[in-house]
């Protein structure tokens, strides 16, 4: 096997910079302007975040799920009774981060996780594709199986049993929306010096905006 020299693999990032000038008075539209530019450079699913949670008793958690919606937070869908979901229910802090690494910029968001209404999941769930809506019946999510043949049986008599017909929701599936408190936005430069701006909430539309050593 070739070794690889892990400490000197780095990237001198030069493509970009950002002052607290340069942002938008509400990190929600510092956001979708971010998240616009990533979409435009035609980014590898730039919606991918990771999700970090904490358990009752401390220890942390953290997988890769795709941002649905941006509005007065940020949305993504999931099986509620899986690891993730027994851990929001204990403990609602969280963490979501992108990065978009084509662009040299991270973007990380603390706040409180929050259910979205049964009417917003269902919405969303008929909009998926078929096999996407079998698949949230097939799988109990976090859980231990035997092999891969459980969830092909599974998947297959469910398809026998939906038939033809509308596809409902799983009561365990839907979706939840992250409500920032704090948002950081990350500008890859030369010699590590990189720029963080952060977005500390003091009241309902009230950001303090500041620069932060890299």
């Amino acid at each position: 096997m070739t070794h690889i020299n892990i400490a000197a693999l780095r990237e001198n990032y030069t493509k970009g910079s950002l002052d607290v000038e340069d942002v938008n008075a509400s990190p929600l539209e510092q956001f979708k302007k971010w998240f616009h530019e990533a979409i435009e450079s035609k980014l590898p699913e730039p919606n991918a975040m990771l999700v970090s949670t904490v358990s009752a008793d401390g220890k942390p958690s953290a997988r890769v799920v795709l941002l649905k919606g941006i509005d007065e937070g940020f949305t993504f869908y999931t099986n509620y009774l899986s690891r993730k979901g027994a851990e929001l229910a204990e403990n609602p802090h969280a963490c979501i981060t992108f990065f978009w690494v084509e662009l040299e910029r991270q973007v990380r968001i603390e706040g409180k996780m929050e259910k979205v209404s049964a009417e917003e999941s269902d919405a969303y769930f008929q909009v998926r594709p078929l096999g996407s809506q079998i698949g949230a019946w097939v799988s109990n999510q976090s859980m231990v199986i035997e092999s891969r043949e459980v969830l092909e049986e599974r998947e297959k008599h469910l398809k026998e049993k939906f038939g033809n017909e509308p596809i409902p929701r799983p009561p365990h599936w839907g979706g939840y929306r992250l409500i920032p408190e704090y948002v950081e936005f990350w500008q890859g430069r030369p010699s590590r010096l990189h720029d963080r701006i952060a977005y500390t909430k003091l009241e309902e539309h009230t950001w303090k905006i500041e620069r932060l050593s890299p």
